[in-house]
Parts: C-alpha cells; sequence; structure tokens
C-alpha cells in the first residue's frame, strides 16, 4: 500500500486503566507498524469497556510511552465492537484520501477485520505478528478462534445486508472531516 493508516484494534482494558495481554501485544504490534511506516496515521480504535478509560485511550498512552508522536494519533472511542471499529476505520481511511489500512491486531482477529475491510471496499494488510499463540495461552487462543469463527459469518452477514447504509455513512462521516 502506498499510504496506508495504521488501524489498532481495541481490547479488554483492567482495572486501573492497565492494558490486557492481548491489548498490550496489539500496542507492541502498532508500535512496530509506526516505526515501519513514519508517515502513516495511527487510528485507535475501542470505547469504554467494563473497567477504566477507553481502549483507544490506553492504546495513545502506550503508544505515546513507544515514542511516536501524538499528532500521529487519532482516537475513535466511539467504537464498542470489531464491526464499529471496522466502519470507523473506513471512514477514516477514506476522509483522508488513504490507500487502505495496516491492522493491528491478535492473528485470530485479522481474518475477521480483513473480511469486513474487503467488503467496505478498504484495502488492508496485515501488521507485525508474533509468531505462533504470541504468549497468549491456549485456553484464551482455542476461545477466542471458536468466537472468531461464529462473529465472522455473523459480521459479514450484517456487513452485507446493511453495505448500501454502512457506505453512505461512511462517505458521510469523509466528508464532514475538516
Amino acid at each position: 500500500m502506498e499510504r496506508p493508516a495504521i488501524v489498532v484494534f481495541g481490547a479488554a482494558v483492567r482495572a486501573g486503566g492497565r492494558p490486557s495481554p492481548a491489548l498490550a501485544r496489539r500496542i507492541g504490534y502498532a508500535a512496530i507498524a509506526g516505526q515501519n511506516l513514519p508517515e502513516a496515521p495511527i487510528l485507535c480504535s475501542g470505547g469504554v469497556g467494563r473497567a477504566g478509560p477507553s481502549e483507544a485511550s490506553v492504546i495513545a498512552a502506550g503508544l505515546l510511552g513507544h515514542g511516536l508522536a501524538p499528532e500521529r494519533l487519532v482516537l475513535d472511542e466511539a467504537s464498542a465492537d470489531t464491526l464499529q471499529s471496522v466502519v470507523a476505520a473506513a471512514a477514516f481511511v477514506r476522509a483522508r484520501s488513504l490507500s487502505g489500512c495496516v491492522i493491528c491486531s491478535d492473528r485470530y482477529h485479522i481474518t475477521r477485520i480483513r473480511l469486513l475491510l474487503g467488503a467496505l471496499g478498504v484495502a488492508s494488510a496485515p501488521g507485525p505478528l508474533r509468531p505462533g499463540r504470541a504468549g497468549a495461552s491456549l485456553r484464551h487462543w482455542t476461545r477466542m478462534r471458536l468466537r472468531e469463527a461464529l462473529a465472522t459469518p455473523y459480521d459479514l452477514a450484517i456487513v452485507l445486508a446493511r453495505r448500501p447504509a454502512l457506505l453512505a455513512a461512511i462517505s458521510a462521516s469523509a466528508s464532514r472531516r475538516p
């Protein structure tokens, strides 16, 4: 991709605003992507969950801690799930006339994200990943793979059924950007 955005997908925030292991991995992937693509804007996506601040703000704080420039970071604190984050990412890419996005998430999550972005006409590529389960426990990894097996066709059906309305909303959002 010629001019991509980096999009970091949220995960749980622990009490006290600490990133969960999944969120910490995603922040690490985004830090590497940010260093590899120094001109790319970074969308930090994820709303407020059960504990503490928004996932997006925890991602941003982690990236600042890795030395990324604050002016590169844009927070999407409204998205409460993967599908909402994908729509926000599509709007972000379109509003800035970017070529697509580099996805920073866990390996088990990337297939669904790329499928949904593709259905919305946005090119994507996986960001940096650690090999295998990347330190996730077998129990967590298995649970997440099972969740993805159910969530992928569900979210894709929603996107395909609502595609015209979603594309209109993305275009409207992109045209409102100053």
